[in-house]
């Protein structure tokens, strides 16, 4: 039961706390209470998060649990500003089933009927406050990865059939075919040529958690795959995923823009198009800067982004900004500015638009 511990060794403190030890004793006990110090601090950390069992019990949470689709669990998290993190899935879908409480002394999450797709890590934390800013206390965290076992789910439901992967030569790449039971013996396997690919737990390593993970993504392994998992039953096969090689150089935007015409007469349609060519999947976002911006003339701007195959199996993304200026006035005559922002930093381009 949680907090028992705790709760004997309270009582046991004011009385040591009476005792005066003699000169000789001082060092030894310096140290056991340095050692229990240590000791306390470590199952404050493991035991802020707990499951609710039955007849009131609590039970201290280990990194893994499983539990049958359809289960309900309720966790608690000692403290007063408790924060969660869940499996996205179920945000996605605003799940009435997942309930989220703040109370006095502890935050309460309960899932009812669970599903094989709620399989994921469950994790909370005290945030400490100071005004408006927040931070995350790294002392008190806790967190656990509850499998949802289901015979007619091996595999992790996702929304789509097919998914894309980016393998990036500088970061791992994950095909995240989870499964519901972690004894499942899980294979990968190429689509074309038909075969299953070696997982050698070096390049290639399965992480019950995560997938199967590429550690070093070359353009070989580019090309459709898919998962295959047994456990006691025929076997099941997961989603495909299609994976795309990226080889684009990281930093700030890389940035270009044009216009329709240097040059405008009085009622022309003028556009003005900036355009970004990077990695897939880093988004991209657009601001503009324009002469009639001040005495705000109506101009209409579209943003849009695709992928495109740059030969040898290279994929990159081109995002577009267009900027429209309908019946064009003295006023519209000047610099048009493009800010093109992703997590890399941004990049500012120019061009002019001149009356006739």
């Amino acid at each position: 039961v949680m907090g028992q511990p705790a709760k004997s060794k309270h009582p046991k403190e004011p009385g040591e706390n009476k005792i005066k030890p003699v000169n000789k004793r001082v060092k030894p006990k310096a140290s056991k209470m340095k050692e229990r110090e240590s000791v306390d601090s470590s199952l404050k950390s493991q035991s802020i998060l707990t499951q609710v069992m039955d007849k009131g019990h609590f039970q201290k949470l280990a990194p893994t649990l499983s539990l049958s689709a359809g289960q309900s669990i309720e966790l608690r998290c000692k403290g007063s500003n408790v924060t969660w993190n869940y499996p996205s899935y179920l945000d996605t879908f605003k799940d009435s089933r997942l309930s989220i409480k703040q109370l006095d002394r502890y935050g309460q999450l309960i899932l009812a009927n669970s599903t094989a797709a709620d399989t994921g890590e469950y994790s909370c934390w005290l945030q400490l406050c100071n005004g408006n800013k927040c931070r995350k206390d790294e002392t008190k965290t806790g967190s656990t990865y509850i499998f949802f076992t289901d015979k007619e789910e091996l595999f992790v439901p996702t929304p789509s059939y097919f998914e894309i992967v980016y393998l990036n030569p500088d970061k791992p790449a994950v095909i995240p075919c989870r499964v519901t039971t972690p004894s499942a013996k899980v294979t990968l396997h190429r689509e074309f040529p038909a075969e299953e690919i070696e997982t050698d737990g070096t390049d290639i390593v399965y992480d019950v958690k995560k997938g199967f993970v590429y550690q070093h993504p070359t353009s070989d392994h580019k090309g459709i795959v898919y998962c295959k998992a047994e456990s006691q039953g025929a076997p099941q096969i997961s989603i495909k995923y299609h994976l795309l090689y990226v080889e684009v150089p990281k930093g700030p935007p890389s940035t270009t823009i044009s216009a329709s015409s240097s040059r405008a007469d009085i009622s022309d349609s003028v556009h003005v198009i900036c355009t970004v060519l990077g990695e897939p999947d880093v988004d991209v976002n657009f601001r503009w800067q324009y002469p009639g911006q001040e005495s705000e003339r109506p101009v209409i701007i579209q943003n849009f982004w695709r992928l495109i195959n740059r030969g040898i199996g290279h994929t990159t993304r081109i995002s577009k900004s267009i900027l429209l200026v309908e019946g064009f006035e003295a006023r519209d005559a000047g610099n048009y500015i493009c800010i093109a922002q992703n997590l890399h930093g941004e990049t500012t381009v120019a061009t002019k638009v001149e009356l006739n």
